[in-house]
């Protein structure tokens, strides 16, 4: 059999914490049209003359805060969650990651396994839910990349997986297991997912009801009530709703206590570690609430990775 090759595909991150290496990040990101749904012609000017000369400097402050030895947190756990999944894939399936904005690149990633025989490969974008923004850009740069190749892999693509049993059991065990270390019981629990546009909705994106559906399979799992929000707006637009601030700052004023969580993210981040668990937090408190805690994203955890290597089994089944 041809060799085989799994690719977990995520976000992406800047390469340091400076204003000039969030500068290149930002302005791949922001210029794909799956992101910023907004003519060229019209958006261009306002990212170069507006956003990107100001915002790099406050990201690149916001990115230090969560710099780790490792570099980006959402890089060092990718890199352990290939690790491990190759562990558990043994010899026989070879497991790479690329980033969608950033190093490494998809298609730097797919020649490499190319390179070293895989001649099929599982493409695993790693988001639960599915959006355009997200999803569906990472399979466009994988054709974008193929279609100037001259030899092409057979490929597969991870589906999205929002009411996956096992994708619920993991963010449960998880949960669970974060609640049991804190030293107060929150009568709160808060599931915060990337925000979007409410237009992208309007045109027929499922990604709210998706993460809607997988917060009640969430909370019955749990066997208690899970407040929905969505986070990371940006711009003037009408985004979904209600907002991750707006609901802290509500609870904060209600004098409840809180424990949130990200499960629509496979790896903290920025957008977990920075805007979450220490702007969320500041957020709660100054609105008067007392205890507030974050709980990791699934990353390379044992409930994570078994999670993981479920799906990616099932998807290579024929192959193996």
């Amino acid at each position: 059999m041809s060799g085989i090759g799994v690719l977990l595909v995520n976000l992406g991150t800047p390469d340091a914490p400076t204003p000039e290496s969030v500068r290149r990040y930002l302005a791949e990101f922001l210029s794909d049209r799956r992101v910023v749904e907004i003519p060229a012609l019209l958006w261009q000017p306002i990212l170069r003359g507006a956003i990107l000369p100001t915002r790099p400097r406050k990201s690149a402050a916001a990115y230090a805060q969560v710099w780790t030895d490792e570099g980006s947190p959402l890089a060092a756990i990718t890199r352990r969650q290939t690790a491990a999944l190759q562990a558990a894939l043994g010899e026989h399936v070879q497991v790479a990651y690329a980033m969608r904005y950033g190093e490494p690149a998809i298609g730097a990633s797919i020649d490499a396994l190319m390179a070293a025989g895989c001649r099929r490969i599982l493409i695993a974008p790693l988001y639960p839910q599915y959006c355009a923004a997200t999803t569906a850009t990472a399979v466009d740069a994988v054709a974008a990349h193929l279609g100037a190749r001259r030899e092409q892999p057979a490929l597969r693509f991870l589906p999205p997986y929002p009411t996956d049993p096992a994708y619920i059991g993991a963010l449960a065990a998880s949960t669970e297991a974060g609640l049991a270390t804190l030293d107060f019981a929150p009568d709160t629990l808060v599931a915060s997912f990337h925000g979007m546009p409410e237009r992208t909705r309007a045109l027929g994106d499922p990604y709210h009801d998706q993460c809607v559906l997988t917060a009640r399979l969430f909370a019955e799992a749990l066997g208690r009530p899970v407040e929905v929000a969505f986070q990371s707006r940006f711009g003037r637009a009408k985004w979904l709703e209600p907002a991750t601030d707006a609901t802290l700052a509500r609870l904060g004023r209600e004098g409840r206590s809180v424990a949130i969580l990200a499960p629509g993210f496979a790896a903290d981040c920025l957008e977990t570690l920075e805007e979450l668990a220490i702007r969320g937090k500041a957020g709660f408190e100054a609105a008067g609430g007392r205890h507030f805690a974050y709980i990791p994203c699934l990353n390379d955890s044992a409930a994570g990775m078994a999670m993981l290597e479920t799906l990616v089994r099932r998807e290579l089944a024929g192959w193996m």
